[in-house]
């Protein structure tokens, strides 16, 4: 064994030998030379000890989190109201944040309605859910888009969960394009 020494840490090198094709004895190293600078080392360290009291920070808060919160919100559109009850989690916070919102409603597919946001909304809570259902409040993250399903549809990659509508969602079913008004309560 062979010692590398740097200006900032001693690696030990670990050699063996073989023979060539024309059969002389070579050595190879079986780890590379690596200068580990000492900054580096202390930036590991602090961030490893930062990382875990993060960690255990968030123990208690889940980012997906599908928990209903107080944060409520009154959708309006074509003369009709609907009420949504937000989720605890980072995204429908900023959408709350956000309000009131004015906006415009349309169709999408043959099972959501949906509409652009002024801007995108932070994506910490994305991640795959279950039980998807009609009355759900979704911000879609690629197009930066609400989408409020009113029949079935499968959690797609980007797709976070804000909330639920409280009382159903017939006023969904109601084709066309709507200024739309959402408001906090």
């Amino acid at each position: 064994m062979a010692y590398i020494v740097s200006s900032t840490l001693t690696i030990p090198r670990v050699f063996r030998s073989r023979r060539s094709s024309h059969g002389d004895q070579v050595k190879e190293s079986s780890v590379r030379e690596r200068s580990i600078n000492r900054r580096l080392l202390l930036g590991a360290a602090i961030a490893a000890a930062v990382g875990q009291g993060l960690a255990h920070g968030q123990q208690d808060s889940d980012p997906a989190s599908q928990e209903p919160t107080h944060m409520r919100v009154r959708l309006t559109f074509n003369g009709q109201t609907m009420t949504a009850t937000l989720y605890d989690n980072p995204s429908a916070r900023d959408f709350h944040s956000m309000l009131p919102l004015d906006l415009t409603i349309d169709n999408y597919a043959n099972n959501e309605k949906i509409a652009y946001l002024p801007r995108k909304l932070t994506e910490e809570s994305s991640g795959p859910f279950g039980n998807e259902q009609p009355g759900d409040l979704c911000y879609f993250a690629p197009w930066g888009n609400l989408a409020l399903f009113y029949a079935g549809y499968r959690w797609s990659s980007g797709l976070i969960r804000l909330g639920r509508l409280d009382d159903g969602f017939e006023p969904l079913l109601t084709r066309g394009e709507f200024p739309l008004r959402i408001e906090a309560l």
